[in-house]
């Protein structure tokens, strides 16, 4: 027994090692490889590691998500007034009760499991095939049949099928923009690196999950399945766990504090009407259900659900999906956004934003792929020479990308930066479309990791040949002997002053290319390194950066007036991830974390330094994870966005986990809670503000129906304890709650958003949704209630002495208050009786029209008047019901005019 402890416990120990600060011998050597594997020891280690895969996820059976969403106090209230109503022998109440608890219950239920479905995108980025080459040759296997110490060979669109350290690069470079998040492709190398290196610096090694976008490779593998970098993160988002959003939290609270008291009140008011009412014990009991159902708000859940709903749509519009309802509310409450740079604070798009020549520094305008735009002076006009012609020609000839414009989209081919180069030189004037014509390519050298250069061998039909060049200003430079100055003359190069132009351009986050000429003799027709030694001639300098979007930076404003803290959060090096920062607007970013750096801090420092920087550099997922959790625990609500594997366990535990739609990973995308259509930041804003708007129609909905169900309580416990008729029946209580209140509670999640709604900060997390003023309003508007209600019941039966016509009287006496509080609340800090606020809005209207045409079928068809136990009123006593409802504004008008006038009076 001990040989297979004794295995696991060195295979632990392989995992643990730092392959890429090891040479490619000393990996097989730790591997026990010397070369290609035999069939038989694959086979032997197959059984031994497993296959090349992650583990399927244990999914949650319909059935029990289905139990996971019904685990909630609002549903059981629901459920409760179900079989209260049913007892009574009301079925089609009861139906209608329970047709809300299955909706709400539907809806969770469908956006349930998605844990499961990101682990299964992640799955899926897994490469389904490898070309291997063991003992008996090269040949294609199922990637699940890797091993470690298999030798794999990389092709331009290859996935990487496990984690490689690589033998051998040719002009290697691959895409590793699922873990890192950055657009530029990597540039591959079989050179050792530091041991604590960040994933993006580890050039030596290939990634299992990222593509091969140039070149070719051979690498050894070093890890398979759940041990690679992205079944790591597969772990990591397994372990992850979703916070309930702020509004599922009070909502939990509001509901489970209200259940508590309706039970303790029913209680308290049948033992005290057995004492003090007289009533006999089944009608008292009767009463007391009553109680209970005019007590519960059944129309809340249908009108959270609406409003959510309404929230939804919404933000489709302003290109957003929500794949989980509730966390519309949740954006409302958001305080810091941690969004990632590329692609989405940025275009990820590269751009030459600056040149300089001899004697020139130039400015380029335009965004990203854009064609529009120009090479500018100093004096902020396009510049025109001789020698910028001749750097554009350079740029457009020594270049292997295509830039097509079609149909208002941008499609490239080849390398992003060469893509900048091309559009640098349209925008320069130069005819790139015509160029390979015109000047046609007799020879080229590729780039390659080791020479930092490449070079093209061009012609113009007329004898003239030239060899244009770029590449790493350093390797450039050491094949120059001068500088081409602004009137097309040959000086020696003053390599004190480019080295000073490459230090403030790096400093600004550019990436710096130099372009440089060599004359061509006559008849040449091949290039060879050994040619290119020396005798070159310095164009110029170019520098490139995905720059910030126009609409971020706009954005970025707004969220800070917001009083939003916004964070970039990115595998980026630090100096450029600074730059770009500065340039977008962001606060604190003369100090820029990176991951080192974090690895150093323990949870409690991180906690108190992630308040005072907003910029983290080369970042893992492990590190992003624990950044959000540190907001977290300072009591903010955290929006993350993201778009790479790497960014899904983040993405999951922050409240909002905002994903990209069009350049971001299915694993992120089924992590998230909304995923953005344009990925572009500006949206993340406008959906703050929908969510705030959202919370406070929310917040406007619970303000009307509350007083209405408090109301309805008071009348009712007055009546039992003082031994009096019940003033309306609990059939009839139903009723209001479930047509008229929901009818025009509905028309408050069309309210527009207030227009000073992005100008106050984020309301706490733990803020109830029934504090202070709100709390004042639904009191004072419930014992208004009750006063209309006892009214209409009394004046009825002094003129009539017929209690189902005082009943009739005192349910449209109550929603006619109700159609008129309807005006007041939904201005609650402002005058009601306005132009604006009488006419509200169509929807309004409407709802309006409708309850008034419900109320006329309630108290004048028969079927109505059998079933409810309602009557016919006269034109007098619905004169009395509007009365009523004017009276209630008006008294409203005054409280709100009074209650202005005294914080006016009294700031504090």
């Amino acid at each position: 027994m001990a040989e297979p402890e004794e295995r696991k416990n060195g295979e632990s120990d392989r995992q643990d090692i730092a392959w890429h600060r090891l040479e490619p011998m000393a990996v097989r050597e730790q591997l026990e490889v010397a070369g290609p594997l035999p069939a038989e020891e694959a086979e032997r280690r197959l059984a031994r590691h497993g296959p090349n895969a992650l583990a399927e996820a244990h999914a949650r059976t319909p059935w029990a998500r289905l139990g996971r969403q019904l685990r909630n106090f609002l549903i059981y209230a629901l459920a409760t007034a179900a079989v209260i109503t049913a007892s009574l022998g009301h079925w089609m109440d009861a139906g209608v009760i329970m047709a809300v608890v299955v909706i709400q219950t539907l809806v969770g239920f469908i956006q349930e499991g998605k844990a499961e479905e990101a682990l299964s995108a992640i799955r899926h980025m897994l490469a389904p095939k490898a070309r291997v080459v063991r003992a008996d040759g090269q040949r294609q296997i199922d990637a699940a049949n890797l091993v470690p110490g298999d030798t794999v060979l990389l092709e331009p669109g290859d996935r990487v099928p496990a984690d490689l350290r690589l033998e051998k690069s040719h002009n290697l470079k691959i895409d590793e923009a699922i873990l890192t998040g950055e657009s530029e492709t990597v540039e591959k190398s079989i050179e050792t690196v530091a041991e604590d290196a960040a994933l993006g610096d580890q050039d030596g090694m290939a990634f299992s999950g990222t593509m091969v976008a140039t070149g070719t490779g051979r690498g050894i593998v070093v890890r398979t399945g759940a041990d690679t970098e992205i079944g790591r993160i597969s772990g990591l988002l397994a372990q992850t766990t979703t916070l309930k959003t702020p509004l599922l939290e009070q909502m939990d609270r509001f509901t489970r504090g209200l259940s508590i008291v309706v039970i303790l009140t029913g209680v308290a008011i049948f033992f005290g009407g057995l004492a003090f009412s007289g009533l006999p014990f089944r009608e008292l009991f009767m009463a007391v259900v009553g109680l209970t159902v005019s007590a519960i708000p059944e129309g809340l859940p249908a009108i959270l659900t609406i409003t959510l709903a309404i929230g939804v749509r919404q933000m489709a519009r302003r290109k957003a999906v929500v794949r989980r309802m509730p966390v519309i509310e949740t954006l409302g409450a958001v305080s810091v956004i941690c969004s990632d740079k590329t692609g989405t604070l940025t275009r990820n798009e590269m751009m030459v934003t600056r040149a300089v020549l001899s004697g020139a520094r130039l400015t380029v305008t335009g965004e990203g792929y854009d064609v529009d735009g120009a090479v500018n002076g100093d004096n902020g006009q396009p510049a025109e020479s001789v020698l910028l012609d001749e750097l554009a020609r350079a740029a457009a000839l020594c270049n292997d990308a295509q830039v097509h414009h079609e149909s208002g989209r941008v499609r490239i081919n080849g390398d992003p930066m060469e893509a900048a180069l091309s559009v640098f030189a349209r925008k320069a004037g130069f005819d790139v479309d015509s160029s390979a014509v015109a000047w046609p390519r007799k020879d080229e050298i590729p780039f390659d990791t080791q020479n930092r250069f490449m070079a093209t061998l061009n012609h113009d039909h007329h004898g003239h040949s030239a060899i244009y060049l770029k590449g790493a200003p350093e390797r450039i430079f050491a094949m120059c002997a001068g500088e081409v100055t602004g009137a097309g003359e040959v000086v020696a190069l003053n390599r004190a002053f480019w080295d000073q132009v490459i230090t403030e351009m790096a400093s600004g986050g550019l990436r710096v290319l130099a372009l440089a000429r060599k004359p061509a003799a006559r008849g040449v027709t091949e290039l060879a390194i050994e040619d290119l030694a020396e005798g070159a001639e310095l164009l110029g300098l170019v520098g490139l950066l995905d720059p910030p979007r126009q609409e971020a930076i706009r954005a970025i404003a707004d969220c800070h007036d917001a009083g939003i803290r916004v964070k970039m959060i990115t595998g980026d090096h630090g100096i450029t991830a600074g730059a770009i920062a500065s340039k977008l607007g962001l606060k604190n970013t003369a100090r820029v974390l990176t991951g080192k750096e974090l690895d150093r801090l323990d949870d409690d420092q991180l906690r108190e330094l992630v308040g005072e920087v907003d910029v983290f550099a080369r970042t893992s997922p492990e590190h992003k994870l624990r950044l959000v959790k540190a907001l977290q625990a300072e009591h903010g609500v955290v929006a993350m966005t993201g778009d790479g594997v790497n960014d899904a366990p983040a993405l999951k535990r922050a409240d909002v986990g905002i994903a990209m739609g069009v350049k971001g990973s299915e694993a992120a995308r089924e992590a998230s809670s909304v995923v953005l259509l344009d990925d572009n930041f500006a949206s993340i804003a406008a959906a703050v503000r929908e969510g705030r708007t959202v919370y406070t129609n929310l917040k406007k909905a619970i303000a009307f129906m509350l007083p209405i169900n408090g109301g309805e309580s008071i009348s009712l416990i007055t009546a039992l304890l003082l031994g009096l008729t019940l003033p309306i029946s609990a059939l009839q209580i139903l009723w209001v709650n479930m047509v008229s209140s929901v009818v025009l509670a509905m028309t408050l999640a069309f309210e527009p958003a207030e227009p000073d709604v992005m100008k106050h900060p984020p309301r706490a997390r733990n803020e109830s949704l029934l504090r202070g003023f709100v709390i004042w309003r639904v009191a004072f508007v419930s014992l208004l209630f009750l006063a209309g209600i006892f009214a209409a019941w009394y004046w009825a039966m002094h003129h009539d002495d017929s209690e189902p016509t005082a009943r009739t009287l005192a349910v449209n006496t109550l929603v006619a208050m109700e159609m008129f509080y309807l005006f007041a609340v939904r201005y609650l800090d402002s005058a009601s009786i306005t132009l604006r606020g009488v006419l509200g809005t169509p929807v309004v209207l409407l709802a309006v029209a409708a309850v008034v045409l419900l109320q006329l079928l309630f108290t004048y068809l028969p079927w109505f008047n059998t079933t409810f136990g309602s009557a016919a009123l006269s034109p007098g006593m619905l004169a009395f019901a509007v009365g009523a409802g004017i009276v209630l504004l008006v008294i409203l008008e005054i409280e709100t005019a009074l209650r202005k006038r005294l914080l006016r009076a009294d700031p504090g």
